[in-house]
């Protein structure tokens, strides 16, 4: 049981030193905020986030009313893709047309990758 332990240890730290380079390198202004993700098992998040300012901007997910009844689910590749339309909608509208992509510690890949292409498809510049 302890090296179980060890290794899922071992996993959140490589996870945090892993999002602490990717924020290093990244950061957001009232020009250009920091698109930032989340994913959980059933759902995903973003936002856009000035950080000079410390403040967000604008927010998607797919438990937004707006998003929920076309899902079937939200832990999906094409929950992600909807909720990368969505961002880039509500950044239209608040006249946001740049946007800097902060992954965390995730990989480019998958629902990550289907919400960057489908806010780069919605108009907004990553």
């Amino acid at each position: 049981m302890s090296t179980m332990r060890t290794v899922q240890k071992h996993l959140e730290v490589r996870r945090a030193r892993r999002r602490q380079r990717v924020r290093r390198t990244v950061s957001g202004s009232a020009e250009r905020p920091r698109l930032t993700v989340f994913r959980s098992h059933k759902h995903f998040y973003c936002q856009l986030i000035d950080d000079v300012g410390g403040t967000t901007l604008a927010a998607a997910s797919t438990q937004d009313p707006a998003l929920r009844g076309e899902l079937k689910t939200g832990g999906s590749v094409g929950a992600a893709a909807k909720v990368g339309e969505r961002i880039a909608a509500v950044a239209k509208e608040k006249g946001l047309a740049k946007a800097v992509l902060d992954r965390r510690h995730y990989k480019y890949h998958g629902r990550i990758r289907a919400f960057a292409e489908a806010a780069r498809k919605g108009g907004l510049q990553l």
